[in-house]
């Protein structure tokens, strides 16, 4: 399923490859969130065009609407949202932590209140891992329990453990023919604990192995700290999946470290808000200097938007056209993938660290920040 085909000699960044039932995904890579089934306002051809070769879904979103069966009885996921390359599906522990009022665990599962209409919903190691092979993903996730940070020692341990047996459960009712099955590790930001959580998933021999539980509250290093600590103990033989993160120089971090596959909402979110990422810096364009600004938003970015003026981009978001959000959201992710193909291609060549220095050295996101006149 996966194979190592060149480690940067420099650093831990490593070039590979992840093959599954719909394809393979050349490694670093970056999955575009697509939580109910659709990437939101990209059709499918515009996501291909962006040079995407995987996507995300979530569990728990696609059980509550329209259900795992309803997917199911419509050919699955892959047929249902019309994407024919690889989805990963996420567990639906992130909902644990993300809908704290609403939830109780205990050690059979989780009890959520719908986000919807509040109706009582248990989920439990073997329903995450069924409703997976409903819906028919490459990837599915074992169900963890992911805590807040910083968090105190003895709730993260008791978070940790508890997530290594709700793994050893997931792996035993997996009864899927070709979907593969990734473990969490867990563990906050204690050296120990990452470790010991890598070690027990470690010796059951899943197809992949992802870092949780980052990017919920601490700062940007102790984030690389935790990857410092955790990567050494996770099998070189198999992928290697940071949840939830990124922010470009995040996702540079990542890579520079070990870390093979990203996924993050900030690319579609922001690009909804107006806010375009460029190889030059970080654009708000709801800015009032952008007006009668005839420069594409990036020159060497072959999208639709960069075809039109940075002053027509903010006029639809202004008018509030919905072709501004959706022009935005094309043009980040065609920027995340030129990103991990720019660091794919370094790699190979055992030059990833200076293409990591000169990331760092162009303008950052705070270029646009204290510009007055905004909308």
């Amino acid at each position: 399923m996966y194979t190592l085909i060149h480690q940067d000699s420099h650093c831990g960044a490593r070039y590979g490859r992840l093959t599954t039932a719909h394809g393979n995904v050349e490694l670093p890579a970056f999955m575009p969130v697509g939580t109910l089934g659709t990437v939101k306002g990209v059709e499918i051809s515009q996501l291909q065009h962006t040079g995407t070769e995987m996507i995300l879904g979530n569990t728990y979103h696609l059980s509550l609407r329209p259900g795992e069966n309803v997917v199911k009885d419509l050919g699955g996921l892959h047929q249902f949202c019309g994407w024919q390359k690889p989805i990963l599906t996420d567990s639906g522990g992130f909902q644990i932590f993300s809908l704290a009022e609403m939830r109780q665990i205990t050690e059979e599962g989780a009890v959520f209140r719908s986000h919807i209409d509040g109706r009582k919903i248990e989920l439990t190691p073997e329903q995450c891992v069924k409703i997976q092979e409903s819906l028919g993903s490459d990837i599915a996730m074992v169900l963890d329990h992911v805590t807040g940070l910083p968090g105190d020692r003895k709730t993260l341990e008791e978070a940790m453990l508890r997530s290594v047996r709700w793994a050893k459960r997931c792996k035993e009712a997996a009864d899927h023919p070709y979907q593969k099955l990734f473990a969490i590790i867990q563990g906050g930001l204690e050296p120990d604990l990452r470790r010991q959580c890598a070690e027990m998933l470690a010796e059951f021999d899943f197809s992949g192995y992802a870092v949780g539980g980052l990017s919920v509250g601490e700062t940007p290093q102790e984030m690389y700290d935790a990857l410092d600590f955790t990567l050494p103990y996770m099998p070189e033989s198999k992928p290697r999946y940071l949840m939830g993160v990124g922010k470009p120089e995040d996702i540079l971090h990542g890579i520079l470290r070990g870390v093979d596959l990203f996924d993050c909402v900030i690319p579609t979110r922001n690009g909804r808000n107006a806010q375009a990422f460029t190889h030059s810096g970080t654009l708000r364009l709801r800015n009032a200097k952008y007006l009668r600004d005839d420069r594409p938003l990036d020159e060497t970015c072959p999208c639709p938007a960069c075809k039109r003026s940075r002053g027509y981009l903010r006029h639809l978001f202004i008018a509030d056209e919905m072709l501004g959000p959706i022009l935005l959201t094309i043009h980040n992710l065609t920027y995340y993938q030129r990103l991990v193909t720019g660091a794919r291609n370094a790699i190979k060549q055992d030059r990833f660290v200076e293409y990591f220095r000169q990331y760092q050295e162009k303008p950052g996101p705070q270029e646009d920040r204290d510009e007055t006149g905004n909308d």
